[in-house]
């Protein structure tokens, strides 16, 4: 605690622009032929696509991220795919019970329009369920489960939990190794960088694609241990021994002191532009 409020008394925070222009995508209702669809919404939400399945990570479609809806970081930039236009999805993955990443007013609209499984690390499922939102898989790391047609394995994350001053690390964080016909999908989620990047290729192999964060990584006496940033997101990648990686947790929300683009600009640096993408909210990539 006294580390946080020190970092908002002396933070210097990078200006950004307000909004940035962004033209939504309308992705297909499903893919029929044997490919995987990725289509970048918007910060750590990703849309996953392949025959008889559709896959979101960690949804946001708010406005803000934070406990009300007039308060906390504001967007500046919109999600990449309207919410009218998203076609039925099979499952939604959640990383953890950051408001950046858990953002309930879109797991309600996900949940009233049916079909859906919300896949959570363990202590989410009681939360989610307490606010009315079903059905939950909880998983441990380590533990899996079968989602129509795609094999969900939670796998570990170095972060941390929590949504008010007092239930801090009362339930867990994870990533995923997603495995699907065309190959395994790992979502990173929120993750500092650790020797877990090693061992999830050693237990999975090499994934065909990895969504990792980039974003929120200044100043790095307070970010390091639970945020990436560009560099060490292109190290993971050179782990993981990717075949393609795509840059995530950047560009809508500015939630630490880099402005909302360094990210992108130190990712480009880095000259990985083959193997790990930045796309636009809205862009999408298909692999066969």
């Amino acid at each position: 605690m006294f580390s946080i409020v020190y970092w908002l008394l002396t933070r210097r925070r990078a200006p950004s622009p307000q909004l940035v222009a962004v033209k939504p995508s309308i992705p297909p209702s499903s893919v029929d032929s044997p490919a995987l669809f990725v289509t970048l919404v918007n910060h750590s939400t990703v849309l996953l696509q392949q025959p008889n399945c559709n896959i979101l990570t960690d949804p946001v479609w708010s406005e803000r991220c934070g406990p009300v809806s007039f308060a906390g970081p504001r967007r500046h930039r919109l999600p990449g795919i309207e919410f009218d236009h998203l076609p039925s999805i099979h499952a939604v993955l959640l990383s953890h019970n950051h408001y950046d990443h858990l953002d309930l007013p879109t797991l309600r609209r996900l949940m009233a329009r049916g079909g859906t499984i919300f896949v959570a690390p363990l202590g989410v499922g009681e939360f989610l369920k307490s606010r009315g939102i079903a059905p939950v898989q909880e998983l441990d790391w380590g533990e899996s489960v079968a989602v129509s047609g795609a094999m969900i394995h939670a796998v570990p994350a170095f972060h941390f939990s929590g949504r008010g001053l007092f239930d801090r690390n009362r339930t867990l964080w994870c990533g995923y190794l997603v495995e699907l016909a065309l190959g395994a999908v790992y979502f990173a989620g929120d993750t500092a960088f650790g020797p877990h990047f090693g061992w999830i290729r050693e237990r999975f192999g090499p994934p065909r694609l990895a969504l990792l964060p980039i974003g929120a990584y200044e100043p790095r006496w307070f970010m390091a241990p639970v945020h990436m940033d560009p560099e060490e997101a292109a190290r993971a990648h050179r782990i993981l021994g990717a075949a393609i990686s795509i840059a995530i947790h950047h560009g809508t929300f500015q939630l630490a002191d880099e402005s909302l683009d360094a990210p992108r600009q130190r990712l480009m640096a880095c000259a990985l532009s083959d193997s790990f993408l930045i796309l636009d909210n809205g862009q999408s990539l298909l692999l066969t």
